[in-house]
């Protein structure tokens, strides 16, 4: 053996050595052949080629290294990068890097060209009369449902040449090679149940292997199918977020319209876009194969049976297909209008336990924990108490479902395969096979058994199909459910960002949203009210409530204005008008455009702070990039926060890059000057102050106004702090009249100002004049009240520390009440 395999060793090597020599002898002679001229340029061009090959892949490695640089420093500073066309690249945390995502805005041509199909559906049986958005019917598979998923689909496949629709393509090639392959299954299966009852076991081996083969093939197969089909739901949900995100956060403000102006999502926003859109595109993608792939299944295995069993079989086949359509169409439940159901459920109880989340300290501080809980618990029994009626119904159509399709197809499919061999003359090729003569009786019954276990096969797999297609009933009308929820929140949002109410019964509704008639003015050096009537919209197709009758007033650069008034006479309303919040029903708005160096900037009552580092804090809604733009640094930040009194947070939080849930961190006066903060950041020309310095001392507030003042920031503030009018020039109040719809605009410091002032400090000297009696008449109540009766009638003498408590209660009543005369004669 060892000779033997020195000798094939030696064979081999001669037989590679004698190779190597014909191939060099052909190189060299080839050579030979070849000018110099040509060697030279040969030379050149694999020089060339190295160079360039290596020159090319030193800067792809440089640009990628740059590119994981930029994407670690952006993730780390939450910030991201715009582009001339106005899309937007990302980067995500990725394994041990990060990832690029390049985002591309929906154009304002799209949302125009999609409006006709959310606003206004054609007047078809199902979609109301033409007026109404059909996203107010009722869920289920009919018109409404075709059309609600069609206007969809133009989103989630915006052209033919997009992505999804590759997916798709994908898909359904892979769907087809699976129904080819159980159709090559179905007759491998025959064929080695036939050798192996004829006992031949070349064939019956070689078979195996074909099998195993086929089924390696056919793994792979199924596995793309799941794969595609999760790519085509992700791929769905990709547009259809980025399109709602485009839609919901824009300059329309459509994110507060939603909540505030229009119920027809009322405020479980975040349900529809998170839990419903996701199960929407899932039920979607599931839909391409629970119906495409059974009804192509359908078409090809009855045609197969109709040329193996004959045109009896096909007929009973297709009879047996319209019957338990029918039977299992009249009985299902309403699964759409169930699911529909549920899913508002859910966000009922999901937006509950976020309300307890975002209120957490106030609830704490008031010892709400029972109450909040017994909210909790009764939402959550009644969404227990109709899931669990959905799982009743389910039960009785699970069991008639599961009959039908499982057993009652199976002995018609075994009934069917018997009409070769007792009705040979309706039997197909089958049947010809059987009626044949010249064979032998084991080569028949072989046959048969081969025919039979095709037809089996192919039965089981049509039985699959068409249990799929029937089980498909219950996932439209499940689609159904998700369909409606998804376009309402479309529908609602469009109809949000067109301002198009409509309005059903309130036709002479005073302040309608369907009635906005007045104006906004964007770029006005100033704010400008003409004839505004100050109104609270209520939700839609309500009307709103008047608080100001009709407000006109100016405010020019340097014309700093202070907003007083009682509570809910409509200061803060003013500002949500000016803002766009609120929609102006009459007159006209004129404004200074968004934040800049010419704009406008407003501080609501409760500072914002959102996710993120300290820097984002400062700079909101900036991103880090927004401020190398505008040529800041750290420095800048650094002395925003010394001029609003917070210079220490750098240090005491740890840098510019921690990143903390400031809400929670923060105290509430240190919010505050947080905003004011940002405000000098920005340096805007006007600023809307909403009681935006009620936690914060008299002395510091001071500093911030003059600060902001001497910045040249024109200063508009809502307050009922009388110390804040000495840095202000004019004072609206607010309130007056009979009806408290009145207001009057007061220079401050005027004669008729000291006027009001002197009669306000003859009001208070009336008052002071009648201490002295109050005084007496508290004493005798106290004593009154001080006073223990015992059952034999005598009287018992205060405890000593309760004398000792009435006489400094005395005493701090008497400092109390010289204090309030020291700041009249001060006043």
């Amino acid at each position: 053996m060892t000779v033997q395999s020195t000798l094939r060793h030696s064979a081999a090597e001669e037989a590679i050595a004698a190779f190597f020599e014909k191939y060099n002898t052909l190189f060299r002679s080839r050579l030979r052949n070849t000018t110099r001229t040509s060697r030279l340029l040969a030379t050149l061009a694999l020089a060339t080629s190295i160079i360039l090959a290596a020159e090319g892949s030193r800067r792809w490695w440089k640009r990628k290294h740059v590119e994981n640089e930029q994407g670690r420093k952006l993730v780390r500073t939450n910030s991201w990068l715009r582009h001339k066309d106005g899309s937007r690249t990302i980067y995500v945390p990725y394994k041990d890097g990060t990832s690029k995502v390049v985002i591309h805005g929906t154009k304002a041509l799209t949302f125009e060209a999609h409006r006709r199909l959310f606003l206004n559906p054609p007047r078809v049986s199902g979609l109301g009369d033409g007026h109404v958005p059909s996203a107010q019917t009722k869920p289920g598979l009919n018109l409404a449902f075709l059309h609600q998923f069609l206007s969809l689909m133009s989103i989630m496949i915006p052209r033919w040449t997009s992505k999804e629709a590759g997916l798709l393509v994908s898909h359904g090639a892979f769907l087809m090679l699976r129904t080819y392959l159980s159709l090559v299954v179905a007759r491998l299966d025959g064929e080695i149940v036939r050798d192996l009852v004829a006992g031949n076991g070349k064939l019956f081996l070689w078979g195996l292997l074909k099998w195993c083969g086929l089924g390696g093939f056919a793994s792979y197969t199924n596995a793309m199918i799941k794969f595609l089909e999760s790519k085509v739901s992700i791929a769905f949900r990709t547009r259809l977020t980025r399109y709602i995100h485009d839609l919901y956060l824009n300059d329309n403000l459509n994110y507060y319209k939603l909540a505030n102006l229009d119920g027809g999502v009322g405020q479980g926003a975040d349900q529809f876009i998170t839990q419903d859109l996701t199960l929407f595109c899932a039920s979607a993608a599931n839909l391409y194969s629970s119906l495409g792939k059974p009804f192509v299944d359908i078409c090809v295995f009855n045609y197969q049976l109709y040329r193996s069993l004959g045109p009896l079989a096909l007929t009973g086949l297709l009879s047996n297909y319209f019957l338990t359509a029918s039977i299992l169409r009249r009985l299902s439940p309403p699964f759409g209008k169930l699911k529909a159901v549920e899913g508002r459920k859910e966000g009922d109880f999901r937006g509950l336990h976020a309300r307890l989340i975002a209120n957490a300290e106030e609830i704490a501080f008031y010892g709400g924990a029972d109450m909040e809980k017994t909210f909790l618990n009764k939402e959550f029994k009644s969404l227990k108490n109709w899931m669990e009626g959905i799982y009743m119904l389910k039960i009785r159509y699970n069991i008639l479902e599961d009959f039908i399709l499982k057993y009652s197809w199976s002995a018609y499919g075994y009934l069917l395969s018997s009409l070769p061999v007792f009705l040979p003359a309706w039997g197909g090729l089958g049947g010809a096979s059987e009626r044949g003569e010249h064979r032998e009786k084991d080569g028949r019954e072989r046959t048969r058994m081969k025919d039979f276990i095709t037809n089996k096969r192919l039965m089981l797999s049509l039985a699959d199909a068409g249990g799929r297609m029937m089980y498909s009933i219950k996932d439209l009308s499940e689609l159904a459910g998700y369909t409606s929820r998804v376009y309402t929140l479309i529908s609602t949002l469009h109809r949000a960002h067109a301002n198009a109410y409509y309005v059903r019964g309130r036709e002479n509704e005073l302040y309608s949203l369907s009635d906005v008639q007045g104006t906004i003015q964007k770029g006005f050096d100033g704010v400008r009210l003409e004839n505004v009537p100050i109104v609270a919209p209520a939700l839609w197709p309500q009307g709103g409530d008047e608080l100001v009758e009709s407000l006109s007033l100016v405010v020019r650069r340097g014309d700093h204005l202070l907003i007083s008034g009682s509570n809910g006479v409509g200061k803060s309303a003013i500002a949500r008008v000016i803002a766009g919040l609120w929609p102006v029903y009459r007159g006209l708005v004129s404004r200074p455009k968004n934040i800049g160096e010419d704009g406008i900037m407003f501080l609501p009552q409760r500072p914002y702070l959102s996710i993120g580092t300290l820097r984002d804090q400062v700079i909101y809604p900036d991103g880090e990039a927004d401020m190398r733009e505008k040529r800041k640094s750290e420095a800048d930040l650094k002395r925003a926060l010394e001029q609003a009194r917070l210079g220490y947070l750098p240090d005491r939080e740890g840098g510019w890059d921690t990143r903390k849930e400031w809400k929670d961190v923060l105290s509430g006066g240190e919010k505050q000057r947080l905003a004011i903060a940002r405000l000098l950041y920005h340096e805007p020309q006007y600023a809307f102050i909403d009681e935006g310095t009620s936690a914060v001392s008299s002395d510091v507030e001071g500093l911030l106004y003059e600060t902001c003042k001497e910045k040249g920031i024109t200063l508009i503030t809502i307050s009922t702090r009388a110390s804040l009018k000495k840095y202000h020039t004019y004072n609206l109040v607010l309130g007056m009249g009979e009806r408290g719809d009145e207001w009057d605009l007061q220079r401050i410091g005027t004669q008729r100002e000291k006027m009001h002032v002197e009669r306000e400090l003859q009001e208070l000297h009336e008052r002071l004049s009648q201490v002295e009696k109050w005084k007496t008449r508290h004493e005798d109540i106290e004593k009154e009240l001080a006073k223990v009766w015992v059952e034999g009638g005598d009287e018992v003498s205060p405890p000593p520390y309760l004398k000792t408590e009435e006489e400094e209660g005395g005493g701090g009543s008497t400092a109390a009440l010289s204090q309030v005369e020291t700041d009249v004669v001060s006043v």
